[in-house]
C-alpha cells in the first residue's frame, strides 16, 4: 500500500468537513482507506456505494448499479460482528441490492442461438 496516497486519503477526508465524503472523491478515499482500517471506514464506503448507485451517471447502467451494490454488501458482510454498524449497512446494502434485482430483471439471453443453453442441449454433438 502507497502510504502516500493513504496519507492524502486523509488529509482529503479531513479537509472535506463532512460526516460523510460523497460521490467519486468519496468512492476514492473510503475505498482506499477501508483497505488499511476497514472497521473505522467500512460503513461509510459502503454508504457511498449505495449512494453511487442512485447517481444519475449509472441511471442507464443497471449492471454497474448491481456491481456497486454487490460491492457495498461485501463489504458489509465483511465488517466484525461488533461492529455497530454492521447490521444497519447490511440492511440497507440488501435491501437496495434487492430493490435493483427486482426494478431490473435479469435481461433475457441474446438471439443467437449458442447463448441459449436449451439451443446448446438441441445442436447434435459432434464426435470426433
Amino acid at each position: 500500500m502507497d502510504q502516500d496516497m493513504v496519507v492524502l486519503a486523509r488529509v482529503r477526508l479531513l479537509s472535506a468537513n463532512r460526516r460523510v465524503v460523497r460521490g467519486a472523491e468519496g468512492l476514492w478515499i473510503y475505498r482506499l482507506l477501508t483497505q488499511v482500517e476497514p472497521e473505522a471506514y467500512g460503513s461509510k464506503l459502503a454508504y457511498v456505494l449505495m449512494e453511487a448507485s442512485a447517481s444519475p451517471l449509472v441511471r442507464e447502467l443497471p449492471e454497474r448499479r448491481l456491481a456497486l451494490l454487490d460491492e457495498a454488501v461485501q463489504v458489509a458482510k465483511s465488517l466484525a460482528e461488533s461492529n455497530p454498524y454492521r447490521a444497519k449497512m447490511l440492511a440497507r446494502a440488501l435491501a437496495a441490492r434487492q430493490r435493483e434485482l427486482v426494478s431490473h430483471p435479469a435481461q433475457p439471453l441474446g438471439s443467437d442461438r449458442r447463448e441459449h443453453p436449451a439451443a446448446l442441449q438441441e445442436e447434435p454433438q459432434e464426435r470426433a
